[in-house]
């Protein structure tokens, strides 16, 4: 378990870096273009993905603590009980680390800092952070592992740490 939750701590690592250097780069909506299909852009979201519920008067702050809080306790108990599912706890370490950077955020700023952007010909896709990118790929991954079930590898010791 050790390796996961080493893992889940180098996402929240790089993900509170690098949105530290853009916040102290770039000033609320300030864009760098750097390719045709891709800026940096400093945005702040109060809401979930895609700014779900941002606009919600304040109360979705402790909502979403409360469920990356719960989230996060759960997916730690699942690491722990299914050591030998490698591809299912690399999946889980992803969320982990991306729920937690995240978290991170709504508790100091009540917002989370975004700053990847995406787009072709007039259309953006919403900005995100290197934790939303983790959570992305660990929920892709458990889809795959859901449909792909890999053989359970037997649990060595330092699985069980």
């Amino acid at each position: 378990m050790r390796k996961w939750l080493l893992l889940a701590l180098a996402i929240v690592v790089v993900d509170q870096i690098v949105k530290y250097v853009i916040v102290q780069k770039f000033v609320l909506h300030e864009t760098l273009y750097v390719t045709s299909f891709f800026n940096l852009v400093r945005v702040h979201n109060s809401g979930a993905a895609f700014s779900l519920l941002a606009d919600a008067g304040g109360w979705q702050r402790v909502f979403f603590i409360v469920v990356a809080v719960v989230a996060s306790v759960w997916v730690v108990w699942l690491l722990k009980h299914h050591p030998q599912q490698r591809l299912f706890c690399l999946a889980l370490a992803l969320i982990l680390g991306g729920a937690i950077g995240n978290l991170i955020d709504r508790v100091l700023f009540g917002y989370v800092v975004d700053f990847v952007q995406v787009h072709y010909g007039g259309w953006y896709f919403p900005a995100f952070n290197v934790a939303d990118a983790a959570i992305s790929v660990g929920a892709a991954l458990l889809i795959w592992d859901g449909f792909f079930p890999s053989k359970p590898q037997p649990a060595t010791a330092a699985d069980k740490t």
